[in-house]
C-alpha cells in the first residue's frame, strides 16, 4: 500500500494532473471516478489504477474479481484525499491512455459534420463541447494549437466518458486545415457577430463545420474570413453574446435536427 506523496508513482500521478508537458511525454492522463476507470477499462485505454484504501476494502468485500486483470495499487486514504483533484473524491484514480486521431477519418463520411475551434480557453467549455458533439452526432472536433489541453483534468471531467469516444485534433495552423475541408467540399459556417443569415435559416445536409471562437474575442479576422457563410443565434434583451459551450451546443444540435430530417 502506498502511505506517502514521496513515493514516484504518487509523484508521476501529480505530474500527470498539473503538467501538460508530462501528459504529452508519457503519452497519457489521468481520469478521476469509478465511471471514467470503468469506461477506460473497457474501451482498452487503461494503464493503471490507484484506488483508496477505503474504497478498495469496500470493493474487495463484494466482488474480488473487480480488480483481476489490470494493474492496480492501493493508496492510503489521506493520501488519496491529498492527489485528488476533486472536492468529493470517489476512491478511484487512473492513468490512462491517450487516444489518437487524424482528420481524414473525420472527413470521410459524405455527410460528415464538424466543430473547429479556435483558440477555445475555458477547460469547462471544451468538456462540455465534446460531450454535447458526441450528443449531436458530430464527426469530430478540430482545435487550433492554442487552444486548452484536451487531457486537463477539469476538461475529462467536463467530458464525462465523450473523451474515449469523440474524435479531435489539434492542428499547427487552423487556416490550412480549413481550405482543406473546403477543398474537400465542406461548407463553414462561423458563428459571428456581422451574421446577417440566423442558424436556423441554414440546410446543414452536406458536409459542413461550424466554427467557434476564443470566449472573450470570438474569431480571429483571419479564421473568420475562411468562413462560407456568418450565422448568428437571435437573442431577446440586452445580451450581446452566449457562453461559447451554449453556443457551441445549440448549433450543432441544429446541424443534427437537419439530419434527423433525412432519416
Amino acid at each position: 500500500m502506498i502511505s506517502s506523496t514521496s513515493n514516484p508513482q504518487i509523484k508521476n500521478l501529480i505530474q500527470l494532473q498539473k503538467k501538460s508537458k508530462a501528459r504529452v511525454e508519457q503519452s497519457a492522463f489521468v481520469t478521476e471516478g469509478i465511471k471514467m476507470f470503468e469506461e477506460s477499462m473497457t474501451g482498452g485505454f487503461l494503464i493503471k489504477a490507484y484506488f483508496s484504501e477505503s474504497l478498495y476494502n469496500d470493493i474487495l468485500g463484494k466482488d474480488s474479481e473487480y480488480f483481476k486483470g489490470y494493474s492496480f495499487e492501493v493508496v492510503t486514504d489521506g493520501v488519496f484525499k491529498e492527489i485528488s483533484d476533486t472536492l468529493t473524491p470517489q476512491g478511484v484514480m487512473a492513468i490512462v491512455k491517450k487516444p489518437e486521431y487524424g482528420l481524414e477519418q473525420m472527413i470521410g463520411d459524405s455527410i460528415a459534420n464538424l466543430l473547429l475551434l479556435e483558440d477555445i480557453r475555458d477547460p469547462g467549455n471544451l468538456g462540455t463541447m465534446l460531450r454535447t458533439a458526441e450528443a449531436a452526432g458530430v464527426s469530430g472536433i478540430i482545435l487550433s494549437k492554442n487552444s486548452v489541453d484536451m487531457f486537463n483534468p477539469k476538461v475529462i471531467r467536463s467530458t464525462m466518458g465523450a473523451i474515449y469516444r469523440m474524435p479531435f485534433l489539434y492542428v499547427e495552423d487552423l487556416g490550412i486545415t480549413i481550405n482543406h475541408l473546403k477543398e474537400n467540399k465542406f461548407s463553414i459556417y462561423a458563428a459571428h457577430l456581422l451574421a446577417t443569415h440566423n442558424y436556423d435559416e441554414i440546410d446543414y445536409i452536406g458536409k459542413c463545420a461550424i466554427m467557434i471562437g476564443n470566449e472573450a474575442n470570438g474569431l480571429s479576422d483571419e479564421i473568420a474570413e475562411l468562413a462560407t457563410k456568418y450565422i448568428k443565434i437571435p437573442m431577446e434583451g440586452k445580451v450581446e453574446s452566449l457562453n461559447a459551450a451554449v453556443a457551441a451546443s445549440i448549433l450543432m444540435f441544429e446541424v443534427y435536427r437537419n439530419r434527423r430530417r433525412l432519416k
